[in-house]
């Protein structure tokens, strides 16, 4: 029978201890059997790349990081193995682990995909029998002793054939939910008529350490984890309604009441994980129909964005809600001291008004005028030309302005004692940002979910500047982004584009959830042809550098306004 090559490939982000009891665990078996081991540098991380060298494995290192599915199909792409073993980073692999896996694929050459038992490790902590019966939740165990053909896996203990991979194509990296990233992937091979073998003696033990392994570190990560289930039903098409989530949550907490245990907790916080996405959560973009194959889709959020009816009220109120925390917090008060010691700059706001939109246009005037800085505004009608024409034109007129603002006319902006321009360039100018953007409030129209507000946040570093409908642009940014591409037309494509510049420019991006602003003034995609737009942006992108989606996220939160700088 014929030797299999055989690859084990670990994806990391940014937890190097982890990491190293994993590589500790496979190393011995990867020897002995004569398999590379390849580590996916998600990050990238110093340490990451570090303990990789330390054990002689070779490090592949994203230059920002992509997500767990796009990993793996970096990992896959990396080797030309004939079994590519995926593991996650923090598990431990059991004794006989790698060949359970190899003895089971080389006897039966149609299976596709394979794995093993998943089971919590709470290292340190007492092994009672409540936690022993732990909810499938947090473990996948099949049967102890019997391999079985099965319709699921977790993606923590995966092998998968390359030609199975070859056959039905790469995992879906549009996937970006942190549970059921692998769900798809098997689900396209079942229906392509692949088969899936569960090896009872392929285990792996999901470590949780000291203050992890704390019941109320594990109920946090079981509400986030139940948030994230929620959002891959929905991708899924059969989440259920709010109704069935609420008696999930109640069903829970008769149990809870009766019980007081620690897994009681944990199936608790995880329904009411699920419950809280249902009300206050944004659909993600539906899955490909189809293998998913790259594409100009992927540098568009996949979703409408659209907020209404009930779930539009519900938002509304947790808006308010938010204000009234941030007014407690006396962030507004943090803001305006910070305006009041931000240099004077010259700013340019530039707002392609349309006569329609007067009445919204008069209202923004009083948001753009400025208590320190030199404002001008110009107000253009298009007047039948492209949206960034406008703006470009006018941008040339004032090439020494230290920032350059683009304002839509059917946005609201916040009001306050200060100028809401003082303290939105204020922040921008302590935060050190280039491209930024204040946050969509919850109930308004945002296509893209890291625009969105995000609760007790004051600005976010991202990855992702949006377009709209208010951005703002550093001078030294202007003066590599200016003048635009030729066919830019609405802009379509071009956040994609700034955002790959950004990355290789080395500016930073960023969101301000403290000063959000209401975009449901008009309906969205008003005013020009979607269809044409995404013509125009697919023409724009095609020979630029783009970021796709799923590398679109939050780098790093702050919960408190960044002290002042003294200069820029």
């Amino acid at each position: 029978m014929e030797r299999l090559s055989v690859t084990v490939a670990i994806p990391t982000t940014g937890r190097p201890d982890s990491l190293d009891v994993a590589l500790r665990s496979v190393l011995p078996q990867a020897q002995e059997l004569g398999a590379t081991v390849l580590v996916v540098d998600d990050g990238p991380s110093e340490a990451t790349r570090a303990v990789a060298a330390a054990h002689g494995v070779r490090c592949l290192t994203h230059p920002r990081r992509r997500g767990l599915n796009a990993s793996r199909n970096a990992a896959i792409d990396a080797t030309d193995a004939d079994l590519v073993c995926l593991l996650d980073d923090d598990v431990a692999v059991d004794d006989g682990w790698l060949r359970a896996l190899v003895d089971a694929a080389t006897t039966d050459p149609e299976v596709g995909a394979l794995g093993g038992p998943v089971r919590l490790d709470l290292e340190g902590r007492p092994d009672t029998a409540a936690e022993r019966r732990m909810p499938a939740i947090s473990r996948l165990v099949l049967d102890p002793d019997v391999d079985q053909d099965t319709d699921r896996l977790w993606g923590a203990n995966l092998a998968v054939r390359r030609t199975a991979v070859e056959r039905i194509g790469p995992f879906d990296p549009t996937h970006t939910m942190s549970s059921g990233d692998e769900e798809e992937w098997l689900r396209r091979l079942r229906g392509a008529g692949g088969r899936i073998r569960y090896v009872a003696a392929a285990g792996v033990r999901h470590r949780r350490t000291g203050d992890d392994a704390g019941t109320a570190a594990l109920s946090r990560a079981q509400y986030h984890r139940g948030r994230a289930t929620r959002l891959a039903d929905q991708r899924a098409g059969r989440a259920p309604g709010i109704a069935g989530e609420l008696r999930t949550v109640a069903a829970n907490l008769l149990g809870l009441a009766r019980h007081r245990d620690a897994p009681h907790r944990w199936t608790t916080a995880h329904a009411a994980g699920r419950l809280r996405e249902a009300l206050l959560g944004y659909a993600p973009p539906p899955a490909p129909d189809g293998p998913w194959t790259p594409g100009i889709e992927d540098a568009f959020a996949g979703t409408s964005g659209h907020v209404a009816g009930r779930r539009a009220a519900v938002l509304r109120t947790h808006d308010r809600w938010l204000d009234l925390r941030l007014r407690a917090a006396r962030t507004d008060r943090a803001l305006e001291r910070l305006a009041a010691s931000t240099p004077r700059r010259r700013i340019l706001v530039v707002v392609p008004a349309r006569p329609k939109n007067a009445a919204i246009v008069d209202a923004l005037r009083e948001h753009l005028r400025s208590d320190r800085h030199d404002v001008e505004l110009r107000i253009e009608d298009p007047a039948g030309r492209a949206r960034f024409a406008v703006v470009e034109q006018a941008a040339a007129g004032a090439p020494d302005a230290d920032w350059l603002l683009i304002v839509d006319d059917d946005v609201a902006l916040p009001g306050g004692r200060v100028p809401w321009i003082d303290r939105f360039v204020g922040l921008l100018d302590a935060a050190g940002l280039d491209l930024a953007q204040p946050a969509h409030r919850r109930h308004g129209h945002a296509a893209w979910e890291v625009t969105r507000r995000v609760p007790g946040a004051v600005w976010r570093e991202t990855t992702f500047v949006e377009i709209g409908p208010v951005t703002a642009i550093s001078r030294r940014a202007a003066d590599v982004l200016l003048p635009f591409p030729d066919g830019t037309g609405m802009g379509w494509g071009l956040d994609a584009h700034w955002a790959a510049v950004a990355a290789d420019q080395g500016w930073r991006l960023g969101v301000v959830d403290a000063l959000p602003v209401d975009h449901t003034l008009a309906p969205a995609g008003s005013g020009y042809d979607p269809e044409g737009a995404r013509a125009a942006a697919g023409a724009l992108l095609e020979d630029r550098p783009w970021i796709p989606r799923w590398e679109v996220r939050t780098v790093a939160r702050h919960d408190a306004v960044p002290p002042p700088r003294a200069t820029r």
